[in-house]
């Protein structure tokens, strides 16, 4: 419990970050080895109040389809990496377009489009166009796009035919550890993507993983490298061991270190989107994260959806309480809102940069 007394220097602390103070490695460092509990609910109560400031108890929601869970990557960390023998699907044209119909029906303000690396689009980008187009026709709603690493001029038209978000996590940025854990992928390509994609007028995501061999400093290397790339949302999320992969019977670290990192982003990136997945922990788990300074739901889901998550805490409940409902029901209960779709229109457009178109050729 916050002493009385502490309040008015934790206020100073969240003006002095709102009004532009920028925090050192060793600042970071000191956040990251918090392990009082008193002392890192003071930590969240300033990430609160930077976020307070700039969004107020505004709550973005994000829908969450996962049409493809084929991949020809081997990430040791990820459920669907190729080599894992497990039963998998990929949604039709016509199948994706009733989920488009249903989702317009929800309080949600962005729809995400994600796969894996699945061969059926990535060699044929026009049928991944073609969905990106069918979900904008029947939704009207901004499109964000977690394709895996996709070239430039697929990039460009995607963008074209509606996509306004890439996500594309880099996992870490400590180059040592990405080699460990998106096995055979290039460190360079990814972040290029990610580069290319802002500058050619798309918002864009990173994200990192903790809980997986990440020390504190392997942490503050990830946390710097997003901050290079100037990302318009940032999101991290605990290693949860997944059946079949080469990282299976790693120990489970608690949510502890997420939620700390999540007040820390705040803090270097205070009037950025900050998401609180339902995939981890569920609305129970949302709760917690928002606490900590995120301002994003997303991985909402109808409560009847047989479709896959990331992480899918509840994969095996005959009933998943993810859909749009009963999270703005436990927001109400937090004091927070949705916001409306204009307040999330502003932002996106805000943060967009005005593209700088680059030839692909000259790439």
């Amino acid at each position: 419990m916050i002493k009385n007394a502490d309040y008015q220097a934790l206020d100073t602390v969240a003006e002095k970050i709102i009004n532009g103070l920028e925090l050192t490695d060793d600042n970071l460092r000191e956040f990251l080895s918090l392990n009082e509990e008193e002392d890192i609910q003071k930590l969240h109560y300033v990430a609160r109040k930077v976020r307070d400031h700039f969004f107020g108890n505004r709550v973005f929601l994000y829908s969450f389809v996962y049409f493809s869970t084929y991949c020809k990557n081997n990430c040791a960390f990820c459920y669907y990496n190729r080599c894992n023998k497990i039963q998998r699907y990929r949604l039709d044209l016509d199948e994706i377009r009733r989920l488009a119909q249903a989702i317009k029906k929800e309080s949600i303000h962005m729809v995400d489009l994600t796969m894996g690396e699945d061969p059926y689009f990535h060699n044929y980008p026009e049928r991944f166009i073609d969905v990106v187009k069918t979900v904008k026709e029947e939704t009207g709603l901004p499109i964000m796009i977690s394709p895996g690493v996709m070239d430039d001029n697929t990039l460009n038209r995607l963008h074209e035919s509606g996509a306004n978000f890439l996500a594309l996590y880099q996992e870490t940025h400590d180059k040592e550890l990405y080699r460990k854990l998106r096995v055979g992928q290039s460190f360079e390509e990814r972040k290029h993507a990610r580069e290319f994609a802002r500058n050619n007028g798309y918002c864009v995501e990173d994200g990192i993983l903790t809980g997986v061999g990440n020390d504190i400093d392997s942490t503050i290397i990830s946390l710097r490298g997003m901050q290079k790339g100037n990302p318009d949302m940032v999101r991290v999320m605990t290693f949860v061991p997944q059946e079949g992969t080469p990282l299976e019977l790693v120990s489970q670290e608690s949510s502890l270190s997420e939620l700390k990192i999540i007040s820390v982003l705040r803090l270097m990136f205070p009037d950025k989107l900050i998401p609180a997945s339902l995939d981890l922990e569920g609305i129970d788990g949302m709760v917690h994260r928002l606490n900590a300074g995120a301002n994003v739901v997303t991985s909402i889901i109808s409560s009847d959806s047989s479709l896959e998550g990331v992480v899918n805490y509840d994969r095996e409940l005959e009933e998943r309480d993810r859909d749009s409902r009963s999270v703005i029901k436990r927001l109400r209960s937090m004091g927070m809102e949705p916001a409306s779709q204009d307040d999330f229109n502003r932002i996106i457009e805000k943060q967009q940069v005005t593209p700088i178109l680059v030839p692909v050729a000259a790439l």
